[in-house]
């Protein structure tokens, strides 16, 4: 029985929509490292886990894969990345030097009305207390520097910090405690930096903000593991795996 054009699309978005949902689980899953570090992905038990088909899951790891988020193995399926120091410094180090791009941008291309918009972003978060869980602090916190690359009026730019974000989020949850205060200050003198067109104090406010040494790093990601294997990790949940052995 030949398959009509509305049939055809609608098959076609239904498989979209699975797609889409796989993605936005799956993303969600990878960092926060709710999926073991290293290990192999049993497919059955997550298509089971987000209710989708294993086509649509495929689509969404191999799209997940592109943006760094897991880990493909020829012939041996995927996993979830390595809690790796390296990689987390080069992210800290590309994520400086994109929001430095992104912020001289803004200092170019802010409009009253945006600066103004950040302003109540930032009076909003403020309210939001201490105590509050970190996964809402982190989502502040990102939201804040995403709105700062919206100013900059590049939706390329404001993508690939997305990415960035999403790659380094479970160590802005590991590195969030006892910072806020200070990380409300300096998004506080980022923005006045940018509404008097100061690049060069924009830039030094960033760099201090954003700026973590080797070794800071290397604690960070020791807590990490730390966290993670006490079941203390962001949106703590059953963690999906093959096994206990690293994909080798």
């Amino acid at each position: 029985m030949p398959v009509t054009a509305e049939l055809a699309q609608a098959d076609g978005s239904g498989r979209s929509s699975a797609t889409e949902r796989a993605y936005a689980a799956l993303r969600d899953l990878a960092m926060t490292y709710r999926l073991p570090p290293g290990q192999g992905l049993n497919e059955v038990a997550l298509a089971r886990q987000i209710n989708v088909s294993r086509t649509p899951l495929r689509e969404a790891m191999n799209r997940l894969v592109s943006e760094g988020l897991l880990v493909a193995h020829w012939g041996k399926g995927f996993s979830a990345r390595k809690l790796d120091v390296n990689e987390v410094f080069e992210l800290y180090e590309t994520r400086l030097a994109l929001e430095s791009a992104i912020v001289e941008l803004a200092c170019e291309r802010a409009t009253a009305e945006g600066l103004d918009g950040l302003d109540a972003y930032l009076d909003d978060s403020v309210g939001v207390q201490e105590a509050a869980p970190i996964d809402r602090l982190v989502e502040l916190d990102e939201g804040f520097h995403e709105r700062v690359a919206a100013l900059a009026a590049n939706s390329e730019l404001k993508r690939l910090l997305r990415n960035v974000n999403a790659r380094i989020h479970f160590f802005r949850w590991v590195d969030m405690h006892g910072r806020r205060d200070k990380t409300q200050r300096e998004h506080r003198a980022l923005v006045a930096a940018i509404r008097a067109k100061d690049k060069a104090t924009a830039g030094s406010v960033l760099r201090a903000h954003i700026t973590r040494r080797l070794e800071e790093i290397v604690e960070v990601v020791r807590e990490g593991y730390g966290r993670l294997y006490m079941g203390e990790g962001p949106g703590a949940a059953a963690l999906v795996a093959q096994s206990s052995e690293e994909v080798k």
